[in-house]
C-alpha cells in the first residue's frame, strides 16, 4: 500500500529539529509551546543545546539523542572541546537509553575524523543525519506492525507522546479503513497528551478525546477502552519498559481489566540494559508539578514530587512492536539477539 505523506509535525523527525549551516546552530522545535505556538529554538553552543534538551525544549528519547548529536557538532574541533561536550550532553538526561548510544557514537566519528586530518563537524553531522534518516525508517516500520494490531472501531488509549511510531500506527490504520478513536491522557505536568499527542491526532484527521491522567482504570471498567498502546523511553532485555510516569499504574489497569497493553519499542531493546536494575530514574524539580502552563496551581507553603519516568514489568504488557515485528515483553531480549543485535 503506497502511503500518502504523512501530514503530523512529529512524524518526521527533520521536520523538528536539524543543524543549520548558514547560522551554524541547532534548531529545535519548542515542544514546550507546541502548538500553541509554533516557535523554533537556537542553539548556537553545546551548553544552549544541552539546556535546552534540560528544559523540555525537545521531549522523546531519540528526538533528544538526535538534539545531542547535532549539538557536539558546536563544539570547538579538539579531542578535548569535544570529549567535554559529549560529557555534558550525556548529562542532560539520564533514564532514555538513545541518547547513551547514540552521543558515544558521534564523539568516535569526531575522534577518527581529527585522527584522520579530516573535518569532524561534517563526520559528525553526517553519522547524525544518517541516524534520524535510520530513526524516521524505523518508525515507519514499527508504526505498520503496530497498525496490525488495531482493528476497526478500536478505541485506543495512550500516555504521554508516543512520538513517530504512533503517527504512522494510525495514518496506516487509517487508510487500510480502520476507524480508530484515540483516547490521550493529558500526562502533567507537561501536557505532553493535550498538546503534543492531541495535535497530531487533529493533523491527521484522527479522532481524539482527552482525558485526565486519573480516568483511565475507570473507563476501561466501563468497557471505553479496547487497547492501550504507548512508547517506551528504555526497554530492558528481560522486557521491562520505562515510560512517562503514570504508565505503571495504567498497565495494572489494563492487566485487571483485560485490556491488551502493547509498547512501541521502534528498534528494540537496549542490549546495555539486561534488567531494570540498571535504569536510572530521572527525578526533575518538584516546582515543575506545581505550576501548569507557567501559572502556578498548587498553595504555597508546600513540596512535591517528580520522578519523570516509572518502570513496568513484563507480565503486564502483551508485546512488544518494533521494526521488525511483535514481539513476547518477557522474550524480547532473546527473540531480538536471534534477529540481529544493535
Amino acid at each position: 500500500m503506497t502511503l500518502p505523506p504523512n501530514p503530523a509535525l512529529l512524524a518526521d523527525r527533520f521536520r523538528t529539529l536539524r543543524y543549520d549551516a548558514a547560522e551554524d546552530a541547532v534548531i529545535l522545535l519548542n515542544r514546550a509551546k507546541y502548538p500553541l505556538a509554533v516557535a523554533y529554538v537556537t542553539c548556537r553552543t553545546v551548553e544552549e543545546t544541552a539546556r535546552a534538551i534540560e528544559q523540555m525544549i525537545v521531549q522523546g528519547g531519540p528526538p533528544l539523542a538526535y538534539a545531542a548529536g547535532l549539538g557536539l557538532a558546536l563544539a570547538h574541533p579538539d579531542e578535548s572541546s569535544y570529549r567535554t561536550a559529549a560529557a555534558r550532553l550525556l548529562a542532560t538526561r539520564p533514564t532514555a537509553d538513545d541518547l547513551h548510544h547514540l552521543l558515544p557514537a558521534a564523539l568516535a566519528q569526531a575522534l577518527q575524523a581529527l585522527a584522520a586530518g579530516a573535518d569532524p563537524k561534517q563526520a559528525i553531522l553526517a553519522f547524525v543525519n544518517g541516524e534520524i534518516e535510520r530513526g524516521n525508517q524505523v518508525s515507519q516500520a514499527c508504526g505498520r506492525h503496530a497498525a496490525r494490531l488495531l482493528t476497526d472501531g478500536d478505541r485506543v488509549l495512550t500516555h504521554c507522546i508516543a512520538g513517530a511510531a504512533l503517527c504512522w500506527m494510525l495514518w496506516i490504520a487509517k487508510h487500510q479503513g480502520k476507524a480508530i478513536h484515540l483516547y490521550a491522557t493529558e500526562t502533567r505536568p507537561y501536557l505532553q497528551g493535550a498538546r503534543l499527542t492531541a495535535q497530531s491526532a487533529v493533523e491527521m484527521g484522527i479522532p481524539c478525546t482527552l482525558i485526565t491522567d486519573g480516568m483511565p482504570a475507570h473507563l476501561m471498567s466501563q468497557g471505553m477502552i479496547a487497547k492501550f498502546i504507548c512508547a517506551a523511553d528504555r526497554i530492558t532485555m528481560d522486557g521491562h519498559i520505562t515510560n512517562k510516569v503514570g504508565t505503571f499504574q495504567i498497565a495494572l489497569a489494563a492487566h485487571y481489566h483485560h485490556v491488551p497493553f502493547y509498547v512501541l519499542g521502534y528498534d528494540g531493546p537496549d542490549p546495555a540494559t539486561p534488567s531494570a536494575d540498571q535504569i536510572e530514574i530521572e527525578w526533575r524539580d518538584g516546582r515543575e508539578v506545581l505550576y501548569l502552563a507557567g501559572q502556578r496551581v498548587a498553595v504555597e507553603g508546600i513540596d512535591a514530587l517528580y520522578p519523570a519516568f516509572d518502570i513496568t514489568p513484563p507480565h503486564l504488557i502483551s508485546g512488544i512492536v518494533t521494526d521488525r515485528g511483535v514481539f513476547p515483553a518477557h522474550r524480547v531480549g532473546d527473540y531480538w539477539q536471534q534477529q540481529a543485535p544493535r
